[in-house]
């Protein structure tokens, strides 16, 4: 990961954080993220399921995703957040990045070492989180990073805690970040402190400054 991005205020929208400056024959140009919708990350679904020849109900069942959330996706109707999208694209037997990015990896082959940016990797909206998935093009890989903004700052934004199998490190980039655990106990970390912790107990991420924080996490399946 060669660029990461920066906290913004917070005047309760967020900005789009992973704006790029470039110069070229002395012009400073302004360069805007890919944003994967919800419609495209409906349609990437239902191609995949398709392919793989699966039924909304198959899915439903392999993933543990109740089917009318999954036929929501494929609409575009709803953005969910990770734990969803993960169990998801694990029944499906691929990488989560390519529910947002159709260039994500795809071959057999894994190379040595593959290089990303978070400010050129498409960004997925839910109400909670803006995430970005790292090394995309790293095939069949066993750490799912990823770079997040985090626009919650209560927890009754969340409809639930968040839970998956595996473990979870995260990094505070910028601004300071409450993380909540269903089990009664909460951590707060400043920019450059970090944590790890087992995300089968559920758990909400919380921006507590005065800017969306920003983190770069890194989750594991087992």
């Amino acid at each position: 990961m060669t660029m990461l991005l920066r906290g913004t205020p917070h005047p309760g929208v967020a900005t789009d954080l992973a704006e790029r400056h470039t110069e070229s024959a002395g012009t400073r140009t302004l360069t805007r993220p890919a944003i994967a919708s919800k419609e495209e990350v409906g349609r990437r679904l239902r191609a995949l399921r398709k392919s793989s020849k699966l039924t909304l109900k198959m899915l439903s069942e392999a993933s543990g995703i109740p089917l009318s959330t999954i036929s929501k996706m494929e609409l575009g109707q709803i953005a969910v957040s990770y734990e969803k999208f993960s169990a998801i694209a694990h029944a499906l037997n691929v990488d989560p990045s390519s529910l947002f990015d159709g260039s994500s990896a795809s071959t057999e082959a894994r190379p040595t070492v593959v290089k990303s940016s978070a400010a050129s990797t498409a960004e997925y909206r839910s109400e909670t989180y803006i995430h970005r998935m790292l090394a995309g093009d790293f095939p069949h890989k066993k750490m799912t990073p990823m770079q997040a903004q985090l626009l919650a700052r209560d927890r009754s934004e969340f409809a639930d805690f968040i839970r998956h199998p595996g473990e979870e490190f995260v990094m505070v980039l910028s601004g300071t970040v409450r993380i909540e655990f269903e089990t009664g106990e909460s951590i707060t970390l400043k920019r450059h402190e970090s944590a790890y912790f087992n995300s089968s107990i559920g758990h909400i991420y919380l921006s507590v400054g005065r800017g969306n924080a920003e983190v770069v996490a890194v989750c594991t399946d087992k």
